[in-house]
């Protein structure tokens, strides 16, 4: 009798199938070979860390391997430079700088010493870097002082923006600038500076400009005259001033004001003798006839 071999099912099994085409799908393969690590390897880590001296150790390392790193000799900061500063503001740079050299670049917050620097008076711009060689620069650009502004509180040293850059005990200390008073003077120190300049053929000297209403300016002379200066086009009614004072030495007459504030009708203001001097003429001419 011939012996019957049974036949073997070359098709796989369900479950043997259904693993076969999760195999297949990218998320599962990837959920393998990457997931299973990483959730094993953060097991093993967890497990590790859940021990609180162990932790204390790794973070002490740690600590420890970083400060070795930024106190290496590359990264130390040994010397602060001040470059393009007068002598006084490079004093003042130092005395408010708020760390101990030598100290590690990491330490150093380039960002919040220029703004420290910028904050002092007599700073118009400060750029902060590390120079090599350990060397903290810090590049200075100063104000340049252009009038001294006289108020109740005192004389301020003030720039072309008006900012006040010091202040002096007395005129005399900053003798080559000059004055400007009044309220809101030193927020026009630009036009001051406009009539000024236009001022220096006159042979007085100047004193100063004074602020009305702080809305025009008055030019006061050595000899107290003032000229009363428009609100606007102050600087071409000063030199209708000056037409009229060549033509006619206008401000060398007895004059307290040349009032310049109604341009098409100018007004000249005669100081007290100048006026009796004058009322008496004008009565001898009236008995006259």
């Amino acid at each position: 009798m011939q012996q019957v071999i049974p036949r073997i099912d070359p098709a796989p099994s369900r479950w043997s199938y259904r693993f076969q085409r999760l195999m297949l799908t990218p998320l599962y393969r990837r959920l393998l070979r990457v997931g299973l690590p990483v959730l094993a390897v953060a097991g093993l880590t967890a497990g590790y860390f859940a021990d609180q001296q162990r932790r204390e150790d790794v973070m002490l390392a740690v600590s420890d391997i970083r400060h070795q790193i930024e106190t290496r000799p590359e990264f130390m900061v040994n010397l602060l430079a001040v470059e393009g500063a007068s002598l006084g503001v490079q004093e003042d740079i130092r005395e408010i700088f708020p760390f101990d050299l030598p100290a590690s670049s990491f330490d150093l917050n380039l960002d919040e010493i220029r703004v420290m620097i910028e904050d002092l008076p007599a700073v118009a711009e400060a750029a902060v870097r590390i120079r090599q060689g350990g060397v903290l620069v810090a590049e200075i650009t100063e104000r340049q002082p252009v009038a001294l502004w006289r108020t109740r509180d005192g004389i301020n040293v003030i720039d072309i923006e008006g900012e006040v850059i010091g202040a002096v005990g007395a005129r005399s200390e900053r003798a080559s600038l000059p004055v400007v008073a009044g309220e809101g003077a030193h927020i026009h120190v630009a036009e001051a500076m406009q009539i000024l300049q236009a001022a220096r053929p006159l042979p007085q000297n100047i004193r100063g400009l004074v602020r009305m209403g702080e809305r025009r300016w008055d030019l006061v002379l050595s000899s107290g005259q003032r000229i009363m200066l428009p609100e606007t086009g102050a600087v071409r009614a000063l030199e209708r001033v000056m037409v009229l004072n060549t033509a006619q030495d206008m401000l060398e007459r007895d004059l307290v004001a040349v009032d310049m504030r109604l341009a098409a009708r100018p007004t000249i203001r005669l100081n007290e003798t100048a006026m009796e001097e004058w009322w008496r003429i004008t009565n001898m001419t009236l008995g006259a006839d």
